[in-house]
């Protein structure tokens, strides 16, 4: 459970391609200047904040079976974002801008790693607020499907640990990633309640682990 939770944390604060576009979706002549594109280009030059509920659907390859989550998800660009996970287990992951940070109250265990520049390839860093999109990704097929406009990425590294990208807005404001990590598993993840550019208070983004805890330095995974 901790590596599904890093992996997600660092592999986009969540969620990568899944299934391609259905036959009755509707996809731009020119990918690249589809709708979901351009929203996505303006997220990333205008928020700053970003706040909102979250569920969290992981399928597991070739099983059928499903892992349910659900909690809060917090974000401040630069390289800052907070995932709180309250259902079905506490569970607590931090990026304080040097430090991934994930807490298992239930275990009593830390298990932390820098945020180095090895990771500025990921969804996670690019969100959050490093790099630029066209240079860690291709932007593929842009599309309207299931009430979202949708825009599929893909990593131009060969040695990337996921398989791609699709993110989702609707009424332009983001509302769904879906994630493929490199065991085939998807991630889907759906925000509700968002609250872009509002305030929040910095102590979300700082973690100092609990007297007692176990505290595990993971240098790769």
């Amino acid at each position: 459970m901790q590596r599904t939770l890093i992996a997600i944390a660092l592999l986009a604060w969540a969620a990568l391609t899944g299934p391609g576009p259905s036959a009755h979706a509707q996809q731009a002549d020119d990918p690249a200047e589809g709708t979901a594109p351009a929203q996505l280009r303006a997220f990333l030059a205008n928020t700053v904040t970003f706040e909102a509920g979250f569920s969290q659907v992981l399928l597991e390859a070739d099983s059928g079976r499903s892992q349910v989550s659900e909690g809060r998800f917090y974000l401040h660009r630069p390289e800052r974002f907070r995932w709180d996970y309250t259902r079905p287990a506490p569970q607590l992951v931090v990026a304080d801008g040097e430090h991934l940070w994930l807490f298992d109250p239930d275990l009593e265990q830390v298990t932390v790693r820098r945020l180095d520049d090895g990771l500025s390839a990921t969804p996670a860093m690019l969100l959050s607020g490093t790099g630029e999109l066209e240079d860690s990704f291709r932007i593929g097929a842009a599309y309207q499907e299931d009430g979202f406009d949708w825009v599929e990425l893909a990593p131009r590294s060969e040695g990337a640990d996921f398989g791609g990208v699709r993110v989702g807005f609707a009424d332009g404001t983001l509302a769904t990633m879906e994630l493929l990590d490199a065991l085939g598993q998807t991630t889907v993840i759906r925000f509700s309640d968002v609250v872009v550019n509002g305030p929040l208070d910095p102590a979300l983004f700082v973690f100092t682990p609990p007297p007692g805890a176990d505290v595990i330095r993971d240098d790769g995974f």
